[in-house]
């Protein structure tokens, strides 16, 4: 008779002590919930603003233990989109991305340090131009849960600085057109 409870009275603490893992995400671009813009300065007198309208990726996160979580993006650099057909052919060119040589941007993170606030600090090797640099990226988690369709969903936004030169686009667009501002907005489905 004491066997009876022994045994399920063990599966459980067995159970309970058990590592709990990271859940995994899928970044939700077929229903547009994520994006991937740009902004340059444009001669010092404005703004160029654009995105990239064809990526793919995923993200881990495990609300225990945040430092585990990783990422995965991959950008099809061609679909670099500025609302100008003839700027986007430029961009696309041997000038600035050269996407006949180096058709997709990666970025794979590194490490996830939380901050405080709903903020973190994403570092991971980014390959654009077809060089690999490290790049730090401000994250805030915007928040997670249910969504109307029965799925799970979790949210970041972030933003980085580039130096276009350190990979490798040297066309010279002036000083105040040196460095580009990238804004992510990820939005992720659980698997």
């Amino acid at each position: 008779m004491k066997k009876r409870f022994i045994v399920p009275l063990l599966a459980a603490a067995f159970s309970l002590s058990a590592p709990v893992s990271a859940d995994d995400y899928v970044i939700d671009t077929k229903g547009a919930h994520a994006f991937v813009q740009f902004k340059i300065s444009h001669l010092g007198y404005g703004w160029v603003i654009g995105r990239f309208n064809d990526f793919s990726g995923g993200f881990s996160y495990d609300e225990a233990n945040p430092a585990a979580s990783k990422v995965s993006v991959t950008i099809n650099a061609a679909s670099v989109d500025s609302n100008h057909a003839e700027r986007d052919k430029h961009l696309r060119s041997k000038d600035f991305l050269k996407v006949d040589d180096f058709s997709t941007i990666t970025f794979n993170s590194t490490s996830f340090e939380e901050t405080g606030d709903n903020k973190a600090v994403l570092k991971g090797d980014l390959t654009l131009h077809g060089v690999t640099k490290p790049v730090s990226i401000d994250v805030t988690h915007i928040g997670a849960g249910k969504d109307p369709w029965g799925g799970y969903r979790r949210g970041f936004e972030g933003t980085t600085r580039l130096t276009l030169k350190d990979f490798g686009i040297t066309k010279d667009l002036g000083p105040a057109s040196s460095e580009l501002e990238v804004f992510l907005s990820i939005e992720g489905i659980k698997k």
